[in-house]
Parts: structure tokens; C-alpha cells; sequence
């Protein structure tokens, strides 16, 4: 059966029928748009590696963040910018996005931030009447600017600003001059400064970010959602959609020759590492290029010579053993750091970039998911990354105190529901072994869009891509995500829509991870085409008995034997502090019953399950229209929004025992 959307008062199949297909929506106007993805993403094949493109240029490495490379520069743009709302959209018209400007009138915003707190009166409170108020429900346009110096030895260097996630659409210009558009809030992306940058002297950044309003009122009655085919998700989806620049920004500045970035496999003591070289520069070169497999690999560096012509890009190989190195594992998750440098004919090195990795595998075989060679049993936890304090743009020390609280739980697995996280959450997944499911923002979408993405826009594709490219390093990664609860009545378009992302994926992955995605329906017509069958349940909750999810396990198995099943979501409700029967909806032990009814019936077959996602790890803030009696805060966590109070589910997860730790 489809799983229906996670409201707090179980509505019926019929209401649900009328609320997403007999209420008016009202399109969005948004004139920027244009016939295909902004990005002009694109997958090539260079000297054998497929790699990735945007804005005519190889997608660069983000994992370098937050740390200095040698023989490169890099200057953060986080702090104080100036921000104005702009409700007319008449910035252009007024010039806000030129150098001469006078923003001395506007506010000073702290960047990375999300605007919906910068005036959000109990943001976290469960009390419906703050529901409606401040910025969080402010939507349309607004500006940021900042300006910076550039130095004068950055004079014929290759300078790119990197901004790690700007919700929803971002327009950037530079000195006045347009440079990308980028949409998608929550992946990375990179542009080109080089052509308009004035090296020795102030350059101005101005960049207009635009977020849907996804109802015609928020507080009205009646609400008409406003939806955009072009944009994911089109519609309102039940996670709050925090707007502005959420993650970090920072100045990348190298030699025209670079490394854009190092791709690594490492498993069975021997690494391979493809490095993309990219000739920046409008003459024809030779380098050497350096691979360094880290310390204690037991591995030697390997050198190669390199032709590039002007504006080439090319992928340099490089096979190396590492008889030292130890397995990547949830409980001894080794890692190593392989550095890849390009130097000139005489050796003088001119450019370094390094790429954190891990011997593992992961891989189905025999209708089991195997780590190592050894079956996994995935014990996990959806979550949204958001606090009440900073929105969707935590600082490291509360992502820390985030993803503590799931290893905290005996957890071994999050899924990284619906959308890519920052960069630090894969680099904390790696040290501490959490394993991981990265998911992309194809969330609820209609037969109608998906035929759309696939065939004219390409944002889905665009985001698979990303995701794929961006954690291609990371061994905590095990699972890539295609979709959530998304409709699949025709068969022939939806499985177009997953074949073509997957597609990609395999293209961009030399570690052939298992493919899955979050479907609504244990009868899935693309399940075949899955690597890890997922599906969310809700039995006994919105439909059916508890007891129904052992016999449709079963059916499932029966149809596909070779293929491992993820519970990607199953969880019910209740509010902290309420306490009675197991019977009555709402308390916490009803909570509770619900889960441990739903763990047994999964761990009793856990010779074809790969595992049990838990849905959520806290309470967690929506703008749908339901919920607004509690604040828009679904209450389906282990513990509360803001405080993180426990409830009597968490201590029920925690204990529940993992049959193959």
C-alpha cells in the first residue's frame, strides 16, 4: 500500500485524494527560469573516468572546506554581509547588484545563516498560536552583499568562489557583471571569478536568493499550495525549506594547472586514484602529477608526466598497494589521506590537493548487503539537519552534538533524508563510522514532473550527479538515494525517471554502490532496477495492522530473493510529557509499542533485511499545511525540537539490540 504523508490526525484516503488533487495550486512566476537546469550539468568521458561538469568547467573538490591545501590560497567569506529583503523584486532595477551601490542601509547578516530565524519569535515552541510570525515565512527575493580583497599575487591564478549551499535559487554576480545561477539549496557548487576579478584592489559579490512561497497564506483557512514543475521539491513537502546562504563561502585561489579533484577506490590493498587535471590557461603545458597514497598504507608515490593543451582537461591514473592499510569499518574506521600534486618539468611543485579515504567495500551478494564481506545490519535513524537556533546552517559544534546524539542511540546508519548535508557530516561519518544514505531532493513528485526532469529540465539527473560526485571519497557512504514517496502510477515514465538518475550514478562511482530509494509502496514498479529495495511504512498508523509488515516483508522477498529490503522510514508520534495506554493514540508508550512491534517483526527476518531507518531522530519543523496546532513542529522524534528532551521511544531504540553487531 502507498504510504501517505506523515501527518499527526490520520486523515483518510479520500481526504488525502482531495488535498493533492482537487485543491487550486498557483504557479509560481519566477522570469529567471529557463528550459533546462541552470548549470548545464553535464557527465564526460575523459581518458576513460566519466566525469563531472558544471558551467562548462570540472566540478572541483569540496572536501577541503575548512583546511588550507599547499601551494594554494583560500579566503573565507563567512561573517557580516549586508542583506535586504527585496518583496517587489526590484533589486535589479535599482542596481543592488553593483559595486557602486549604497548598501550602508541594510542589515548586517551573519553568513552562513538561514533568514528564517533572523526574525522568528519561538521558533521552537510547540504553542500553534506563534505559528504565521516573522521571517520564517517570508518568501520571494532577497540580497546579500559582501566585499573582499583580492591580492595582487592572484594576478593570473585560477580564482573560484566554492559556496557549500544557498536555498533555493541563487543568481550571483560579480563587480556587477552576471557570472552562474545555481539552483538547489543543498548542494555545493563553484564559479569562475577570474574573468571580472580586479586582483590588488576591492571586488564586490552581490547575490540575490530566491525561495517559493509554497502557499497562497500560511495562516488563512483555506491555503492553496503555489507549486514550480522546474523546481525540487515542486510542491510543499513536510521538512521546513530554510532560505538565504545556509553554508560556508570561501575563495579558492590556484595555479591555472590544478587538481580539481582526486577519486579514490580503495579495497583490497590497492588504491586507485584518477585525479582530474584542468589546464585553466590558454597554452599547452606539461606537468608531472605526484600521488602520494598516506602515511602508514605501506604505499609508494607514483609519478606520471601529463600534456594538457589550453582549457584541457584530463584524468592522470595512478594504481598503487597500500599492503599496510586496514579496513574502513563502523567500529575501526580507518582512514588515510592520499595527496596528489602537480609539479613542473623541473619538479617545483605548483599545486596540491588531498582527498581523505578508506579501504572497504560494500557491495549485494546473495540477497544480503555486505561490508567487508561480512553482512550488515543497518540499525538507523532519519534526521533533518536543522537546530532551533541556527536553522539549516549549524555550526561544527552543533552538527557534533547532532550526530553524537545518534551514535549516542546505538545507531550504526542515518539516512540522510531528503536532501545532500555539509560537507563536515560526511567527514564525521568517516571518523566515527556511522554508515551512511545520502538522499537528493526528489521528494513527492507527480508522474508529470518526473516526465518533465527527465526529459526537458534535469534537475533530478543535475542532483543525482552531485551527490554521487561530491561523496565519491567517503567510505561512511554506502547507499545513494534516488527518491521519496514519489508517485509510480505510470510505469514507464517512473522508471525512466529512476533508470536515467541511476544512471548516472554508475557512470560517476567507481565503487558501485548499491543503489535504493525511499518508495511510498512495497510493489514498486522499478524495484528491479534497485540495487537495496527501500520502501517507508506506516502499518498500523495510517493504514493496516502493525502486524501486516511481516507477511508484505515476506511477499516482497519472495518477488525479489536476490535483493537485501531497507525499511527506509517507519515511526509514529506522540508528545513529550503525554503519558497512558499503549492504546490511545498520541502517548508516548503508544509511541513505543508501535516501534518495538515494528523492530521485531524486521530483526526476525534479518537474514534478507539490510536494516530499519527509524523515523526521526528529533521532532522537527515543516510549513506544510498541518501541524500548525503544535507550531508546524511534527512530533515524531525521539526527542524534542529545541531541547532535545527524550522521550520514552528513545530509550526503546536504544535498546533495541542490532542482530549482527
Amino acid at each position: 500500500m502507498k504510504v501517505i504523508k506523515k501527518y499527526i490526525v490520520l486523515f483518510t484516503f479520500a481526504l488525502m485524494f482531495l488535498f493533492f488533487n482537487v485543491i487550486p495550486s498557483v504557479q509560481a512566476s519566477n522570469s529567471n527560469d529557463t528550459s533546462k537546469e541552470p548549470m548545464n550539468t553535464e557527465i564526460r568521458n575523459i581518458d576513460g573516468t566519466k566525469v563531472l561538469f558544471q558551467y562548462g568547467k570540472p566540478v572541483p573538490s569540496f572536501d577541503n572546506w575548512n583546511k588550507e591545501e599547499n601551494n594554494r590560497k583560500k579566503k573565507s567569506l563567512n561573517g557580516n554581509w549586508k542583506f535586504s529583503y527585496d518583496p517587489k523584486n526590484q533589486g535589479l532595477e535599482k542596481g543592488w547588484h553593483t559595486p557602486g551601490f549604497d548598501d550602508k542601509n541594510w542589515e548586517g547578516k551573519k553568513v552562513p545563516s538561514s533568514w528564517d530565524l533572523y526574525d522568528a519569535p519561538s521558533f521552537d515552541s510547540y504553542d500553534g498560536e506563534k505559528y504565521g510570525l516573522g521571517s520564517a515565512f517570508y518568501d520571494g527575493y532577497a540580497w546579500y552583499r559582501a566585499t573582499f580583497h583580492a591580492g595582487a599575487d592572484w594576478k593570473n591564478k585560477f580564482i573560484k568562489m566554492n559556496l557549500l549551499g544557498v536555498n533555493y535559487k541563487a543568481e550571483i554576480f560579480f563587480n556587477g557583471h552576471f557570472i552562474a545561477a545555481h539552483e538547489g539549496g543543498h548542494t555545493p557548487f563553484s564559479v569562475d571569478l577570474g574573468h571580472f576579478i580586479k586582483t590588488g584592489n576591492e571586488n564586490t559579490i552581490a547575490i540575490r536568493v530566491y525561495r517559493r512561497p509554497w502557499y497562497d497564506s500560511y495562516t488563512a483557512k483555506k491555503q492553496n499550495p503555489i507549486t514550480d514543475d522546474k523546481e525540487l521539491p515542486y510542491k510543499p513537502v513536510d521538512f521546513w525549506p530554510y532560505a538565504g546562504i545556509t553554508r560556508d563561502v570561501y575563495i579558492e585561489v590556484t595555479s591555472p594547472v590544478t587538481v580539481s579533484k582526486v577519486i579514490t577506490e580503495a579495497k583490497h590493498h590497492t588504491l586507485q586514484v584518477s585525479s582530474v587535471i584542468f589546464n585553466n590557461s590558454n597554452r599547452k603545458v606539461t606537468k608531472k602529477v605526484i600521488t602520494t597514497p598516506g602515511k602508514k598504507t605501506g604505499g609508494k608515490a607514483t609519478i606520471s608526466n601529463v600534456q594538457l593543451k589550453a582549457n584541457e582537461v584530463r584524468v592522470v591514473k595512478h594504481t598503487i598497494d597500500i599492503p599496510l592499510a586496514k579496513a574502513w569499518d563502523v567500529h575501526n574506521p580507518h582512514l588515510y589521506m592520499a595527496t596528489v600534486k602537480i609539479s613542473d618539468i623541473n619538479g617545483k611543485t605548483e599545486d596540491q590537493l588531498t582527498a581523505s579515504f578508506g579501504m572497504r567495500t560494500i557491495e549485494v551478494k546473495g540477497g544480503k548487503l555486505l561490508l567487508n564481506g561480512k553482512q550488515a545490519f543497518l540499525k538507523g535513524l532519519n534526521w533533518h539537519e536543522e537546530t532551533a537556533r541556527s536553522g539549516r546552517s549549524l555550526s561544527v559544534k552543533e552538527y557534533n552534538k547532532e550526530l553524537n546524539m545518534v551514535l549516542d542511540t546505538g545507531a550504526n546508519f542515518i539516512r540522510n533524508s531528503v536532501y545532500n548535508r555539509h560537507p563536515y557530516v560526511y567527514e564525521f561519518a568517516d571518523k566515527y563510522g556511522l554508515l551512511v544514505m545520502d538522499d537528493i531532493d526528489n521528494m513527492w513528485l507527480d508522474i508529470k514532473q518526473q516526465e518533465y526532469q527527465t526529459k526537458t529540465y534535469g534537475l533530478s539527473k543535475a542532483l543525482a550527479s552531485t551527490m554521487a560526485w561530491n561523496q565519491i571519497n567517503n567510505p561512511s557512504v554506502i547507499l545513494w538515494g534516488l527518491q521519496n514517496e514519489s508517485e509510480t502510477s505510470s510505469a514507464t515514465v517512473y522508471r525512466e525517471w529512476i533508470g536515467d538518475m541511476k544512471a548516472a550514478i554508475k557512470d560517476l562511482d567507481p565503487q558501485d554502490r548499491p543503489v535504493t530509494w525511499a518508495s511510498s509502496t512495497s510493489w514498486d514498479p522499478a524495484f528491479d532496477l534497485a540495487d537495496v529495495i527501500g520502501f517507508n511504512e506506516y502499518f498500523g498508523y495510517f493504514y493496516g495492522e502493525d502486524s501486516d509488515l511481516g507477511s508484505t516483508l515476506d511477499q516482497v522477498h519472495e518477488q525479489y530473493p536476490s535483493k537485501p529490503i531497507l525499511i527506509t522510514e517507519n515511526g509514529t508520534w506522540s508528545i513529550y510529557g503525554n503519558h497512558g495506554s499503549p492504546l490511545i493514540q498520541g502517548t508516548e508508550e503508544w509511541q513505543v509499542k508501535k516501534f518495538e512491534s515494528h523492530w521485531e517483526q524486521v530483526v526476525n527476518r534479518s537474514e534478507y533485511m539490510a536494516g530499519y531507518t527509524f523515523w526521526v531522530l528529533k521532532d522537527y519543523k515543516q510549513r506544510v499545511d498541518y501541524n500548525h496546532n503544535y507550531n508546524g513542529i511534527s512530533a515524531m522524534g525521539l526527542m524534542t525540537f529545541g531541547r532535545q528532551e527524550k522521550k520514552q521511544v528513545y530509550y526503546a531504540f536504544k535498546n533495541a539490540v542490532n542482530p549482527f553487531k
